[in-house]
This record gives C-alpha cells, structure tokens and sequence, in this order.
C-alpha cells in the first residue's frame, strides 16, 4: 500500500471485509497494522503528532473505540506516547526516557550513573555468513562495524561491537558519532531516519580477551556477561546485530518480567 493510499483512502466496509477474511484478525488489530505502515512510510515523524482518534477513524471508517483499542496497543509497544492534555506523539529516541529501554545494566547499589558513549571506532567490512544471516543480508554485502565505550560515572562498564548494514548507514562516521551528544539511537533516528521499534537478546558468559581487558580496566580472562543484542526497524526488518560484553563487577543484568 502506498503512502497516498495511507493518507487519503478510508478503509471502505468492502476493503475491510477483505482485509479480515484471510487473517481472522480482530479490527483493531488491522487498523494497528495499517498505522504502523504508516509509521514506516514516514507519514507521521519521530515525535510528531498523529490525527485524533476521530480523524483515524474517519479515515479508516471504523469507530474510535478501534482505533482507540489500536492506538493503546501501539503505545504498550513505546511505538506511541500520549500525553494527557496534548495528544497522542509518535515516539522517539530523542526523549531522555528511551535512553535506558534496550538497556537492562542497573548499579547494584541502586544508585543512578551518568553514562556517557565513547565511540571509539567506525569501519567498512563484507559480511560474513553469521552477520548476513543476523541481518538478513547477502554474505559479502557491505556493512558498517562500530565499536564504542560506554562509561557510566566515567567508568568503563560496556564494550559494544555494533555491525550495521551499509545500504542504510553507509555514510556515518566516527566523526559523526564523535561530535553528536545524542545518545546511538537517536542519531540513527535523525541522521539516518531509522527507529528501533523491538530487539532480541540472548546472554551468556565469556573471559575477557586481552583488548576489553584493556579498555574495561578488567584483569584478562575475567568473567564478562556478553549480551548479542538483534533490533528491528518496521516491517521487522532486522538492522542492528550488537554484541556487548559487561563488566558486572558492580552492576547486574535486570528484566522484569510480567
């Protein structure tokens, strides 16, 4: 569906018996479904307004009660941000909030550190067969390999390893990265016009090799938690394979669940 269909074509009674035949979806969910197209499409910017649950519901010709149920959803998912008395936005890195939402390292003494990013390193590479099939991507296509620092309280704590495809952000630059005080994400947002919508990750233990026994000020062969972090962009496309090794002396790994 094309971004002028988005935006100017109410979905007809015909359309949306035809929409929910196949997938036996409730309604609300394939309004849903249609607003996050819309989201992809660029239709409505990282921290925008989106129109009024009355205006959706002209365009879409259901009640508001459905897009009302599809827009509490979308906000469940940090894809929305009300705010009472303002309306309903289109989330983004950009709000000091969403610094921590991928982020589950906490203190162990409870107490809040600043972090701050260091980037320390931006190269091209080829894929090879592990990062073609994370990323969706042929092997030997082009990528964008970073590798930052990040500190909280000045103190070495994350080692990331970031492998990004390059047919999106084949243009940054270390220097780019160096003269930004946004935090990874929001640069992605504003440079690059990608928002990480969801991520995955699995963790496990590893020893600490001579070079993050250097920059994380750990004696070698130290026990690190690695953390392989996938995130998506809309349209579940996969365009982030980060891979973190922390050092959990005084911090802890934390998820709650439920």
């Amino acid at each position: 569906m094309s971004r002028s269909t988005l935006k100017k074509t109410p979905l007809r009674p015909s359309s949306r018996q035809a929409l929910v035949a196949p997938a036996f979806s409730p309604l609300y969910r394939q309004i849903k479904e249609l607003m996050v197209r819309a989201l992809g499409a660029g239709e409505w910017a990282p921290g925008a307004a989106i129109p009024s649950e009355s205006e959706l519901a002209v365009r879409f010709g259901v009640s508001q009660g459905t897009v009302r149920k599809a827009i509490d959803e979308m906000a469940a998912e940090n894809l929305l941000v009300r705010r009472q008395g303002k309306g309903t936005f289109v989330a983004s890195h950009n709000d000091p909030r969403s610094f921590y939402r991928f982020l589950r390292l906490t203190p162990d003494d409870g107490k809040v550190r600043q972090a701050r990013s260091e980037p320390l390193g931006c190269r091209a590479d080829e894929a090879d067969e592990a990062v073609a099939r994370v990323l969706q991507i042929q092997a030997g296509d082009a990528v964008v390999v970073l590798e930052r620092l990040l500190r909280f309280s000045g103190d070495p704590v994350v080692l990331d390893e970031i492998i990004l495809p390059a047919d999106i952000f084949g243009t940054l630059t270390l220097d780019m990265l160096k003269h930004s005080d946004r935090s990874l994400y929001s640069v992605f947002e504003s440079q690059f016009g990608v928002r990480m919508i969801r991520a995955e990750e699995r963790l496990r233990a590893v020893a600490a090799d001579a070079r993050a026994s250097s920059l994380l000020e750990v004696p070698e062969g130290t026990p690190l938690l690695l953390v392989e972090r996938v995130t998506y962009t809309y349209g579940d496309r996969p365009v982030e394979w980060r891979r973190g090794r922390y050092a959990t002396a005084q911090y802890h790994y934390f998820n709650e669940l439920g």
